[in-house]
């Protein structure tokens, strides 16, 4: 079937369609369409007012408008694409889900929402979704009811509900586990992992995937049948069946449960549950889907990480402009500084890492390359990020660089000792940046010519998981070195968090109390596995003591010392013990041992571990966690109070998204509030009288309980 010339011409300018004759047939605020002579309907989706396009109430309204259409134009087939270049369609518009409470309303709106989709899948010509970049969420979900998938090379898709707390809501729980191998569609959606084009194609999800010059064959094919339709397969007819089902869901409850418990995250469970009851039947899973959805929508935790998404939106937009950054000079290849160097490549810079240690630097490029093979989706990306990334054995790299990245030893006196070698060879527009986790930048900055294109950028560990990148400004930087910062940061997909040069800036100020809390507990006899699983318990992703060793004990001493000697914050003696460990080179997990134990890989051994949920361990989680808990929360209060990060949004973000604090509570401030300033006042006051004063509370709390 021939394809009008210029119909074809739209699709590879999508964002200029214009349609056979000149003029769509009907524009809509979000859609427009026309109808080529041969019978075939081109629906672009196209938001109006919105750089992605997602399911808004109104777009989903528009295009029941369109179906009804269909119904006249004597049809031969449809054929939905993206006007928007970034993708397909990221889902449901997530401002329409803040502040919901009522289930009964939210029920009654996606009822009509699927009734509009329902009504695609059930046309009986021939509908195809072409897809290219991101298609996630609801936008999936549009393209499952599409009798075929066609993906452009690159594309990507996703169902990420499960990091809001929720699970698909427009059909996507029954159309994938009825499209493709049901256990890999529900670890799909349990993970919220993404899937590109070449796996996609191998499980099924799409039909067909081409490069954006081969569509047109690839429309003609589908729309002609000859194109074979995935299916589930034999998977499919297995897990039809009850008992099968039923096993399945046991193992996906287990392995759920090690990183989301119930407790906290519902949404694995109840996904789980509607399948094992209703997976061999689409109907009534489809009920299920609904009012599951509905139930958890109104929730707590879906209300939290909805609060978080829009904090990670919310750091996003400081990022922001134009860095004016190609090339990045990374000194020191350290586990940090190679890890910098690394991502930077991986994100399209071209990078030179040096380091006075030759093995360190080939060190360095061996895990980027370990790196690359794991996340980059092809062969070409693979090599092409190698080639980005220069070892640099005589700092050569230095002069053309836009940014230079200092990520040496955190001594002070080691750091300027290298800002006086590399300030004279440096471009007069490039950026001096350092990696400190804690040393204030008025103590770097002495010497330093040109103070006002010197600031903190602040990785957390390990670079390539932790999203959030402290800058840290001075009183003598300059606010275009500080916009440059925050821009980079988006250049290379990170969260920018702007904070004050002060000791510790704000996380490891606010995250060092809660380790020395543990240091002291265990000191006190508390068995390390008690004082880790209480803060599992409250929600964090791994216990204090274990997360030190991660940091490295060395690197916790060093922060704990510089705080103690620098703060006013109030420090309780360093136990000597720890002195000790450190001097004996059991620094945590990169020396094979420090509170645990570790395996060649870096993982506890077993026997360290395995008591952690021993019920002959004392329980006292609240307790514990309390004391953990709190001090944190004093510190963070503490750094708004003294101006230290300008809001209380900036400082729930950087908690979550530098330290992992647990998501499902919606921020440690957030949390504050919820549980009342009142009752953390006196309960900080008791643990004052038994403790002493580093549980003092800051004044203030004063001002947050009358926010």
């Amino acid at each position: 079937m021939p394809i009008s010339h210029k119909v074809w011409q739209l699709l590879e300018h999508r964002n200029n369609y214009l349609g056979p004759e000149g003029e769509p047939t009907r524009v809509l605020a979000n859609w427009r369409y026309t109808k080529d002579e041969d019978g075939v309907v081109w629906l672009v989706l196209d938001r109006a007012g919105e750089s992605t396009n997602t399911l808004s109430e109104a777009v989903l309204a528009e295009l029941q408008i369109v179906l009804e259409d269909l119904r006249t134009l004597n049809a031969r087939a449809l054929v939905i694409r993206s006007g928007k270049k970034g993708g397909f369609a990221a889902g449901a518009d997530i401002r329409d889900f803040r502040g919901i409470r009522d289930a009964g309303e939210v029920e009654r709106h996606i009822q009509r929402a699927h009734d509009i989709i329902d009504r695609l899948a059930a046309l009986a010509m021939p509908t195809v979704a072409v897809v290219h970049g991101h298609c996630l969420g609801g936008g999936l979900e549009l393209a499952l009811a599409c009798r075929y998938r066609i993906a452009v090379t690159g594309a990507s898709f996703g169902f990420p509900e499960i990091l809001l707390g929720l699970h698909p809501g427009l059909g996507g729980t029954f159309r994938l586990t009825s499209l493709i191998d049901p256990v890999e569609a529900m670890t799909m959606v349990l993970t919220g992992r993404t899937v590109h084009t070449k796996k996609a194609r191998a499980i099924g999800l799409v039909d067909e995937v081409v490069e954006e010059r081969h569509v047109r064959q690839a429309i003609t094919a589908a729309i002609a049948g000859e194109i074979r339709r995935s299916s589930g397969g034999w998977k499919a007819s297995i897990f039809g069946v009850g008992p099968a089902r039923r096993m399945a869901a046991a193992r996906m409850r287990a392995e759920a449960e090690k990183n989301a418990p119930k407790q906290h995250y519902p949404a694995p469970y109840r996904l789980i549950d509607l399948w094992e009851e209703h997976g061999g039947d689409p109907r009534a899973m489809q009920r299920a889907e609904i009012r599951s959805f509905s139930e958890l929508l109104v929730g707590e935790t879906a209300q939290h990480l909805i609060r978080v998404f829009f904090l990670r939106e919310g750091l996003k937009s400081l990022a922001k402009g134009e860095s004016g950054i190609s090339r990045v000079h990374v000194i020191g290849a350290g586990t940090m500084g190679g890890d910098i160097a690394a991502w930077c490549a991986a994100r399209g810079l071209r990078v030179t890492l040096t380091d006075l240690d030759p093995r360190a630097i080939a060190r360095a490029v061996g895990r980027a390359s370990a790196f690359f093979d794991k996340r980059l989706h092809s062969s070409l990306e693979r090599r092409d990020a190698l080639d980005r990334l220069l070892p640099d054995f005589d700092g050569g790299g230095l002069a053309k660089a836009d940014l230079v990245i200092e990520a040496v030893a955190e001594k002070a006196e080691v750091k300027r000792r290298v800002y006086e070698a590399i300030a004279p060879g440096m471009k007069p527009s490039a950026i001096l940046a350092t990696n400190t986790s804690s040393i204030p930048l008025e103590v770097l900055r002495e010497g330093l010519p040109f103070p006002d294109r010197f600031l903190g950028l602040h990785f957390f560990n390990p670079v390539t998981r932790m999203e959030l990148v402290e800058i840290v400004a001075h009183d003598g930087a300059s606010e275009e070195t500080l916009a440059r910062g925050r821009a980079f940061c988006g250049d290379i997909s990170r969260l920018p968090a702007p904070v004050k040069s002060a000791p510790g800036f704000l996380v490891n100020r606010a995250l060092t109390p809660y380790l020395v809390e543990a240091f002291i507990m265990f000191d006190e006899g508390l068995p390390k596995e008690a004082i880790d699983r209480a803060a599992r318990n409250f929600g964090m992703p791994m216990g204090p003591l274990e997360l030190a060793d991660r940091v490295g004990l060395d690197i916790c001493l060093e922060v704990a010392r510089m705080l103690k000697e620098r703060s006013s914050d109030p420090m309780p003696e360093i136990p000597l013990w720890l002195v000790h460990k450190v001097e004996a080179g059991e620094t945590g997990r990169k020396a094979g041992r420090g509170f645990y134990v570790y395996d060649e890989k870096g993982v506890p051994r077993k026997e360290e571990t395995k008591v952690a949920d021993d019920p002959q361990i004392p329980r006292a989680d609240a307790e514990t966690a309390d004391r953990l808990i709190l001090p944190m929360l004093n510190t963070l209060v503490r750094c708004l109070r003294e101006g230290i990060v300008a809001d209380e949004e900036i400082v729930d973000g950087a908690m979550i998204f530098g330290t992992g604090f647990a998501p499902f509570r919606g921020g440690p401030l957030l949390y504050a509030r919820e549980r009342g300033a009142s009752d953390i006042i006196a309960k900080l006051r008791r643990l004052e009288e038994k403790h002493g004063e580093r549980f003092a509370p800051d004044e203030g709390w004063q001002s947050i309980m009358t926010r």
